[in-house]
């Protein structure tokens, strides 16, 4: 029973990195046409970066309160490309020539990562509705 809850706990930490990944893809798309921020210019594409929470050894697995592996976010991080400059004289941020600093944010690989978080997302959830299962028919065996 106790590596059914291990998988169990590996598979909620990537729900929640998933999670964080989906709320930053979201902000981004949410974000794109904001030219204005309060530290100045654009505003910068947000990502994640995720890491191998560390499992506990071997050993620590077969106590109880032992931290098995999973995922982390281990940072965000801005963007660091120059913004994209269209021309429009008539936008409020305009530059002297007319070119206005865009957020460099392209909405189509935006929802590729969205719709890749999602099964992700997904796949975790079916992983622990799996170790549901087999839980249940482990106890049914006992009766």
């Amino acid at each position: 029973m106790g590596s059914i809850f291990a998988s169990m706990e590996i598979s909620m930490t990537a729900l929640a990195a998933q999670r964080v990944r989906m709320n930053l893809i979201a902000e981004n798309l949410a974000n794109a046409e904001v030219t204005r921020t309060p530290s100045g210019g654009p505003y910068r594409r947000k990502g994640v970066v995720l890491g191998a929470r560390d499992a506990s050894a071997f050993e620590g697995l077969l106590n109880v309160g032992a931290t098995p592996g999973g995922v982390e976010v281990v940072n965000i991080v801005e963007s660091q490309a120059p913004p994209t400059l269209v021309y429009n004289p008539a936008h409020p941020d305009a530059d002297a020539k007319g070119y206005v600093a865009m957020p460099t944010i392209n909405p189509m690989m935006e929802m590729v990562d969205l719709v890749s978080a999602s099964r992700a997302y997904e796949a975790n959830v079916s992983a622990i509705q799996i170790a549901k299962n087999m839980m249940a028919k482990t106890l049914e065996i006992g009766k």
